[in-house]
């Protein structure tokens, strides 16, 4: 792997990349970082004893093209705090562009006012980063693609559609015989499976649930029929996994001979480690956009999809001024230079 070009010369200035990680995700950063052949810039990131979150930049970012790696996950507002201040920074620091490289973004499903008095929490989010001095976004999967129009920069919502998809065809042998059909667990993500489903050219089906509070569901209808095939079920999140547990039961019960789930962002909080052992789920299937090794330790169900290749990609094609848009169909198979946009 080549490593960045600098143009340094006579009369000219520095214009290279930097990529920077906060500690919700260090590992996933070390990964992205490893498959454009650099090392990650320095910084410390640390708490003070008052729990102040405390931000150094080791090294200069000036005229340079700065992306910072931090998922939502684990301690959320943490997190948030130390993408905000090392946006700040870099932004003090004379950083020539600030990208936020957010796989997981927090607080997506505050997104509307779905009740009185209700804060619409992802727009909140959206003004900080910009205020930080946040040039550009890049996540992936938003809970609501809406989320996009309450920023005033850029922002590439990058799917996982297209690695769920050549995982479904790698390792569900029934997808080439149509013996497969894809399933939304919820009337909001029937627009995903549906896309998922005609790619794989195999049929969708849905369920219905009923909610009696947040995180609890009481009652579930299947629409479509999924008696002798195999049923894969596809979500953005996967929190709880109540909903993935009932899912799977509903399934079986109506004929499904095999469930699979393929989700975006594994939260998996309280206990979904247990839930899912007990479910007649097959496999679970997860990006590393949120990190959940510990979790796979516990639940032998759990396969990780790297999304790494496709940060990487997206980093490369944004500091080269190349579209992004190659990206939301298909799965990068290799690296090309990082060379340096003049």
């Amino acid at each position: 792997m080549a490593q960045t070009n600098v143009l340094a010369g006579h009369g000219s200035t520095t214009n290279s990349i930097k990529i920077f990680a906060g500690n919700s995700h260090l590992q996933l950063a070390k990964l992205v970082a490893k498959r454009l052949g650099l090392d990650l810039a320095r910084v410390a990131v640390l708490k003070y004893s008052n729990q102040e979150t405390s931000v150094t930049v080791g090294e200069s970012v000036r005229d340079e093209d700065v992306f910072i790696i931090q998922t939502g996950a684990g301690e959320i507002n943490d997190a948030l705090m130390e993408l905000l201040i090392m946006i700040n920074a870099c932004r003090s620091a004379s950083a020539r562009r600030i990208t936020a490289v957010v796989p997981s973004y927090p607080y997506a499903r505050q997104d509307r006012k779905d009740k009185s008095r209700a804060p619409i929490t992802g727009k909140l989010v959206a003004n900080m980063l910009t205020k930080a001095g946040c040039d550009h976004l890049i996540t992936m999967d938003l809970h609501a693609s809406q989320i996009q129009g309450f920023f005033d920069i850029p922002v590439d919502n990058l799917f996982a559609e297209p690695m769920m998809c050549k995982w479904v065809r790698d390792n569900v042998p029934e997808c080439k015989n149509l013996d497969c059909i894809i399933v939304s667990p919820d009337a909001g993500g029937a627009k995903r499976a549906a896309a998922m489903a005609d790619k794989l050219g195999v049929d969708f089906a849905l369920i219905h649930k009923e909610r009696k509070k947040a995180n609890e569901v009481s009652k579930m209808i299947l629409v479509g029929d999924v008696r002798g095939k195999v049923a894969v079920l596809v979500d953005d999140m996967a929190d709880t996994c109540g909903t993935l547990g009932k899912a799977a039961e509903v399934l079986i019960e109506n004929g499904a001979t095999k469930v699979y789930a393929a989700v975006t962002h594994g939260v998996l909080s309280g206990k979904a480690t247990s839930i899912i052992n007990s479910s007649p789920l097959t496999k679970l299937v997860m990006t590393n956009s949120i990190p959940h090794e510990d979790k796979a330790l516990l639940c032998p169900k759990i396969e990780t999809i790297d999304i790494s290749m496709t940060l990487a990609e997206a980093i490369r094609r944004t500091h080269n001024g190349e579209s992004v848009s190659y990206l939301f169909g298909n799965v990068p198979d290799g690296m090309g230079e990082l060379d340096v946009v003049g």
